[in-house]
């Protein structure tokens, strides 16, 4: 086995290849060929600078690394969709073809049965097979759907040379039996797919690295005024729009994570259940003052005689007999014929007006 080469790989696939007879399919394959070779031609990549692996219904071409892969990029994105258009204007249905292809680069090594051996090709196959790959061709209205590693986006794609547009790519991740793999696709991403877009991938080697904080560009209540971007405007200078324009500020949008809202809710049920009992207290307290107020107005003071207590009035015509002893009254006794107080017999000792058995 030869010594791994850095190589450009470069895998076309006929999509729908299983599905035509005998004639239909030698026919594909001499198209593909054809394609193939036009625009390997058209990107100034001649027979010397390539090695060719045939696959049945798909090529495998290991470039030079000399070779120029922003010209093979500028072909595959406008020659082979034209020639794939030219092809199909004449062809019956049954002989359309449409392609997927795949661009990457690694090291790749051959061996004594002319084999290539090479995690960096597995890599581009497993691309080559991906279901996004084949759903987005599948939703292409023209006949071509292209994938690029990262190392090809990283040196080439993202700087954007002419006819090579970065922003036609967007970075995509695609299962495969070695795992999640990040790619390139271009063109829009099928429906249902994950689109990395936003978040550009992984990052580029030999890059800074560096790339904004978490929540960068909101200020936090410990941030400094005046400083970062402002809480309720978002416009960097840190200026309140108060000061500017006199009119209220706008409300915070600032989104809040779910720990504060836990936060929060708990912050304000404890807050709740405090003035409940506050509440409560203050009503226990109140009652115990109105009864003690209470309590002080019924106590006798200094020069206020003690009250009696009430008694039920004795029930209409009562007749009280004295067989003998001594009665004693606390208070005035009006009953009957009162013989006590306007006249009238009264035997034994009789004390009226006052409590304790006193003479009246």
């Amino acid at each position: 086995m030869t010594d791994p080469v850095s190589r450009t790989i470069l895998l076309l696939d006929i999509e729908k290849y299983s599905d035509r007879d005998d004639v239909e399919q030698a026919y594909l394959r001499r198209m593909l060929y054809d394609i193939t070779d036009r625009a390997l031609e058209s990107a100034g990549i001649d027979e010397r600078l390539r090695l060719r692996a045939d696959r049945g219904d798909s090529v495998m071409e290991l470039i030079d690394a000399n070779a120029s892969v922003t010209a093979l990029l500028r072909a595959l994105l406008t020659e082979v969709p034209a020639l794939l258009r030219g092809v199909n204007r004449t062809a019956s249905s049954s002989a359309q073809i449409r392609l997927r292809g795949v661009v990457a680069t690694g090291y790749v090594a051959v061996d004594a049965y002319d084999g290539w051996v090479g995690s960096d090709l597995n890599h581009a196959c497993r691309l080559l097979d991906a279901q996004l790959l084949r759903a987005a061709l599948r939703e292409r209205p023209d006949d071509f759907a292209l994938c690029v590693s990262e190392s090809v986006h990283a040196g080439i794609v993202r700087h954007s040379h002419p006819g090579i547009p970065a922003d036609g790519f967007h970075a995509v991740t695609v299962d495969s039996k070695n795992g999640p793999l990040r790619a390139w696709l271009h063109g829009p991403v099928p429906y249902g797919a994950d689109d990395h877009s936003e978040r550009g991938g992984a990052p580029v080697p030999g890059g800074s690295g560096e790339r904004p904080a978490p929540g960068a560009g909101v200020l936090g209540p410990e941030a400094e005024p005046g400083t970062g971007t402002s809480p309720r405007t978002g416009t960097g200078t840190g200026t309140s729009p108060r000061a500017k324009t006199g009119a209220e500020p706008p409300a915070e949008t600032a989104t809040r994570t779910e720990a504060d809202t836990r936060t929060d809710t708990a912050t304000r049920a404890e807050a709740e259940a405090g003035a409940e009992a506050e509440a409560r207290a203050e009503t226990a307290a109140g009652a115990e003052a109105a009864a003690a107020e209470a309590a002080a107005a019924e106590a006798p003071g200094p020069e206020r005689p003690a009250r009696p207590a009430q008694r039920a009035a004795p029930p209409a015509n009562v007749v009280f007999d004295f067989g003998g002893g001594s009665p004693s009254f606390g208070g005035s006794l009006v009953a009957g014929d009162q013989h006590g107080v306007s006249g009238g017999q009264v035997t034994g000792d009789v004390h009226l007006g006052r409590s304790g058995g006193e003479p009246a």
